[in-house]
């Protein structure tokens, strides 16, 4: 069994599996097929969690557990009892083997606020030699990173979509890595301005979500494989839930973190014989940088309005987008202030014996997943416009208003 802590979740679809694989050993037929109990425990053998008293005393009786279900309950209530259980114990009596961090050198792009800022503060508390790349040196973010943080931590200043600006942070790295070698790679810069339909959206919004979160990460990533090889470090990269599922009106976004998490799938498999391990993080929605910033959405609405073709916009109506802003707005204020869940899934996939593909640090998730994965479309889709943004009719599609009065 895959197994996790509430912090390092992986995908609903593959502990589904395995429990489902368990209980519906009492359907087999075949003498010779090993018991759902001793599949639990040689799975667990093959794990990097290490068997603590607490531990062993919670698998006895989750394998008490396994056996009572399938002994007395429906398929379904044995797999919701089981699947209870196992996220009880792995997420409260599981520890991890880590790596040691002494001599690691990491470097995370993103460094100007939310998940890089905090990353990096945190990884130079443990020891890390940090490299941290910021779009501004004189930001406040740089600022607060040069105030807090040891003498190890090296900034610099990087836009993704300058080669130049990559080429020259390639060259430092190099430059003071000889020594030490690099560890790991966190891709977390990333970029997002426009809540709209696909069709609203303007295709120059396509091509900016691109440059940065696929294009950029990838010529960055592809530069620094020499050092990640010689050292069978890591590659950890920020994707998102809007990559895996159609959320409304984010579809630059979300189709350039489509790219990444299958470009990300892909190293993973490439690398693997060289020793590098690839992980991706998927967080749910937390208040990062201009991610609850009013002003910057409203400035980024009227921008949207002003370079919309007359003919499209008569199509849909100000007031459709207005509205979209609006929702928008509301779904703000669900955002999770604490990013320490997310900045914990980075750490454990930097240091982890056996780190996990996917970590999805955050509220709701699995249950997102499990619908996006067993679900008919129809309802996935009506759940996120639910939870996110529920578009309004266009005003083309309104019914018209019909005159009854008659005719004198």
């Amino acid at each position: 069994m895959r197994l996790w802590t509430k912090e390092f979740a992986p995908s609903m679809p593959g502990w589904l599996e395995d429990i489902n694989a368990c209980i519906l050993y009492k359907r087999t037929t075949d003498p010779l097929s090993v018991s759902p109990q001793h599949s639990l425990l040689v799975r667990l053998s093959h794990t990097d969690l290490l068997l603590t008293p607490a531990l062993f005393l919670y698998l006895v009786l989750l394998v008490l557990l396994q056996w009572l279900c399938d002994a007395y309950l429906p398929l379904f209530l044995g797999v919701g009892f089981t699947s209870a259980a196992c996220c009880f114990v792995l997420g409260r009596a599981t520890q991890r083997r880590l790596l040691p961090v002494a001599g690691k050198a990491i470097f995370i792009t993103g460094c100007d606020s939310g998940f890089g800022k905090e990353t990096a503060r945190h990884l130079d508390s443990m020891g890390f030699k940090v490299f941290a790349s910021v779009l501004d040196l004189e930001s406040s973010g740089a600022k607060e990173l040069r105030q807090s943080c040891s003498p190890r931590l090296t900034l610099l200043e990087m836009d993704l979509t300058k080669t130049e600006d990559i080429q020259r942070a390639l060259q430092l790295i190099q430059t003071q890595t000889k020594s030490t070698g690099l560890w790991g790679l966190v891709n977390n810069a990333g970029f997002n301005d426009t809540i709209a339909d696909a069709e609203l959206s303007p295709l120059c919004k396509f091509r900016i979500c691109m440059e940065v979160n696929f294009f950029g990460s990838l010529e960055l990533t592809k530069g620094l494989l020499p050092l990640l090889r010689s050292s069978a470090g890591r590659i950890v990269t920020i994707s998102s839930p809007a990559g895996d599922m159609p959320y409304p009106c984010l579809a630059a976004y979300g189709a350039s973190k489509a790219a990444l998490g299958l470009l990300m799938d892909t190293f993973r498999s490439e690398l693997q014989p060289w020793g590098i391990k690839v992980s991706l993080i998927l967080p749910g929605y937390f208040k990062t940088g201009t991610t609850c910033d009013l002003q910057f959405w409203h400035l980024k609405k009227q921008q949207l309005l002003a370079s919309l073709p007359t003919e499209l916009l008569q199509a849909y109506g100000e007031e459709y987008i207005e509205e979209i802003n609006r929702q928008f707005v509301k779904f703000m204020k669900v955002a999770v202030e604490d990013l320490s869940t997310v900045v914990t899934s980075i750490t454990d996939a930097l240091i982890s014996a056996n780190p996990a593909t996917r970590y999805y640090p955050g509220q709701g998730l699995g249950f997102m997943y499990f619908m996006h994965h067993y679900l008919p479309y129809c309802i996935r889709d009506f759940f996120l416009k639910g939870f996110f943004i529920n578009h309004k009719l266009p005003r083309a599609l309104e019914p018209k208003p019909q005159n009854n009065a008659k005719k004198e």
